[in-house]
């Protein structure tokens, strides 16, 4: 139970990370500073924020649920993500430093047209509410555990609003550098809060725990899905060969074209330290993983595996909160709560940083005939940073009744809009006939199939079927099931670059 201890350091806390974002992100004087931090960030700390923001929250609570329920299966992802990486480091980064370019969309700009540009940044910004939306509403789940805990009865909403305000605060003051330094502390407090559950959940095991983990499959890691039909595997998100090649895929998109992480690694200072940060993180969401998943199997032990109507939950993301606020000392329960909650605010005070970065520099400069000094453009970049701000808490409340784990449907709906996007880069860098009308066409006709194909396309005992989801949910949901979610980004990315190619074809060849 919640002592006044842990309230008071969850409060104090809180309030510091602010003043530290604000006091660390300095004086910012341009757009580049505000944005960019000045190219001059050391790569070990973007490294650590390409980690903390695309983990934060969803890893924390989302990867135990992961796991409590099912295996560790979920960590074969990495393998994916760890080539994905390496290829957007070889081909798309010295792209990226050789133009010193601002944003990841830049490159189409020079390379397509403003157009195009402008078609990517919109379409970034979509998922990123989108995306970000669940980002907020996981963060608002522990505290919504501790409220109700305390016999406060406080809407998810309500959080959500709180929340948005306290990270609009500083995110509008500190800028990216400010944003990537509180991700290098917050990153270091909930892994280091995660290795304090270890610690007292082993310590409250009975012996054997580990074998029964072992004999019920709880730690099996490689699904190869031998003996499964093609039309069945697809289905499986964590199938070897689908967490493989769908986790490469969504590395390349999320690395290589998602200006969310793509604006880190432009803040380093060199080409060659901007790929250690790369490579680097990829190792690190590893370490992360392995441990969450360690952790949901600790959990899995420590409650006998119970139903979460035994646990008295209304979600599975609620379990690890649970323990923190029952099963931990006095005063450790409420560090750990603050750093799950700073550490999702850093996040997302990335994403205010990265909507604000986009819709400045691909759309507003692209397009304005107006030009700006240094002054006036950095206070209209915080006036982005407010409105994005202010949209996004409203999105948030969109995923309230979902029960499926946080970092699931993240992943799933990054997916949507990934695969398109990374199959226009590859036909920039890959298809010289390609122009601005195939690739903008490419880029559209690519999210709308993976919209009609997440809506309508399903795999029941008589192989694929065609069903809008209302009918379809009329069936039980063991009856039918959805493509896995990394095959999103692979069937985007395919879709994208094959339309874009065939009609370049028409063109002859630059």
């Amino acid at each position: 139970m919640l002592t006044p201890l842990d309230l008071a350091i969850l409060a104090v806390y809180l309030l510091g990370v602010a003043g530290f974002g604000v006091w660390v992100g300095g004086k910012q004087t341009s757009t580049t500073d505000y944005f960019l931090g000045g190219r001059d960030l050391p790569w070990w700390a973007v490294c650590f924020s390409v980690v903390a923001t695309e983990t934060s929250t969803l890893t924390v609570i989302g990867v135990p649920a992961i796991a409590y329920f099912g295996t560790w299966t979920f960590l074969q992802i990495t393998f994916g993500y760890l080539i994905g990486r390496i290829i957007v480091g070889l081909y798309f980064l010295p792209r990226y430093f050789e133009g010193q370019l601002s944003t990841a969309y830049a490159f189409l700009g020079q390379r397509f047209g403003a157009q195009t540009q402008a078609t990517a940044s919109v379409t970034f910004l979509i998922t990123r509410l989108l995306a970000d939306g669940v980002r907020l509403f996981a963060t608002a789940i522990p505290l919504k555990v501790i409220l109700d805990v305390m016999g406060f009865d406080v809407s998810y909403g309500a959080i959500i609003v709180g929340i948005g305000l306290v990270t609009i605060a500083y995110t509008l003051i500190g800028g990216i550098k400010a944003v990537v330094w509180m991700d290098v502390v917050q990153m270091g407090l909930y892994v280091g809060g995660a290795l304090l559950s270890v610690g007292f959940l082993m310590g409250a095991l009975e012996p054997g725990w580990w074998g029964a983990a072992v004999e019920t499959g709880k730690t099996q890691v490689l699904d190869v899905a031998l003996g499964r039909p093609m039309g069945e595997w697809l289905t499986m998100p964590y199938a070897l060969i689908t967490a493989v090649v769908g986790g490469a895929f969504f590395g390349m998109a999320s690395h290589g074209t998602d200006h969310l992480i793509v604006q880190r690694l432009l803040t380093c200072r060199t080409l060659a330290d901007s790929r250690k940060a790369l490579y680097g993180s990829a190792f690190a969401v590893m370490f992360q993983f392995a441990l969450f998943l360690f952790v949901g199997t600790l959990l899995w032990a420590y409650y006998d595996g119970a139903a979460l109507d035994a646990l008295v939950v209304g979600r599975g993301d609620e379990i690890y909160p649970k323990y923190i606020i029952e099963g931990l000392p006095a005063g450790l329960s409420g560090l750990l709560l603050a750093g799950i909650i700073a550490a999702a605010m850093s996040t997302l005070s990335s994403s205010l940083n990265a909507l604000a970065s986009s819709t400045m520099i691909d759309l507003y400069e692209r397009f304005s005939t107006k030009a700006l000094d240094a002054a006036k453009g950095l206070t209209l970049s915080r006036g982005f940073t407010l409105f994005w701000g202010v949209v996004f808490m409203g999105f948030a409340s969109l995923f309230e009744d979902r029960q499926n784990p946080v970092v699931e449907l993240g992943l799933s709906i990054a997916s949507f809009t990934y695969g398109g996007l990374l199959g226009l880069f590859l036909l920039g860098l890959g298809n010289a006939r390609a122009r601005q009308a195939e690739a903008i066409t490419a880029l559209v006709v690519s999210v709308a199939a993976m919209v009609l194909l997440y809506l309508g396309a399903w795999h029941g005992a008589e192989g694929w079927v065609w069903a809008w989801r209302p009918a379809a949910e009329q069936i039980a949901a063991s009856e039918l099931t959805r493509i896995g979610w990394p095959w999103f980004a692979v069937i985007g990315t395919a879709t994208a670059y094959l339309v874009g190619s065939a009609l370049a074809l028409r063109h002859s060849s630059r």
